[in-house]
């Protein structure tokens, strides 16, 4: 099996505890870095997801080595919003 270096989520309407999971998961195969990226109402949901990882599955073991924030423009023209975003990269110590 190979290993994968990095990892990716994206967070989206299911349970916490799912992406959760999902990076324990990934962690365990071997990655080293794993990105979770949201956007919109999903951005607490990732926050929560990289706080339950970080102190309570792999307390000591992973730290957060970056978190990005933007904008998307969602929609057709005409009818385009902006969205927020947000990118929370956990490493392996």
């Amino acid at each position: 099996m190979a290993t994968v270096s990095e990892g990716s989520i994206l967070i989206g309407q299911k349970p916490v505890m799912n992406y959760v999971l999902a990076t324990v998961i990934q962690f365990n195969q071997g990655a080293r870095r794993v990105s979770l990226k949201a956007r919109g109402r999903a951005i607490s949901k990732a926050v929560d997801a990289a706080e339950i990882v970080r102190t309570r599955f792999l307390q000591g073991q992973v730290d957060i080595s970056s978190i990005k924030i933007g904008s998307e423009k969602v929609g057709e023209s005409g009818k385009e919003r902006l969205v927020s975003t947000i990118e929370i990269v956990l490493e392996r110590k």
